[in-house]
């Protein structure tokens, strides 16, 4: 079964920062590090109906967006894209 709290204690006389040095390079030597950070990193595929939830609130915002330009209450749409601020 594998431990996931260390145990290492601080030895006598030691200074707080060779001991967390010392902890540092056995996590880094252990591999807890690289787990903890692929764990911290790593979001699951949302759900079939978070993804049409999302793609829904997309397209009304997008809509609501077109309908605002169109009757003037928003500017129109300016350069987008790759080529944004570049003269082409």
């Amino acid at each position: 079964m594998k431990r996931s709290v260390s145990e290492i204690k601080r030895k006598r006389g030691e200074s707080f920062e060779a001991f967390i040095r010392r902890v540092k390079q056995q996590w880094q030597r252990s591999g807890k590090i690289l787990e903890v950070r692929k764990r911290q990193v790593f979001a699951g595929k949302p759900n079939k109906n978070a993804r049409k939830k999302s793609a829904l609130k997309r397209n009304a915002m997008r809509d609501e967006m077109e309908y605002l330009r169109k009757t003037g209450k928003l500017p129109k749409k300016e350069a987008t894209g790759f080529n944004r601020g570049h003269r082409s």
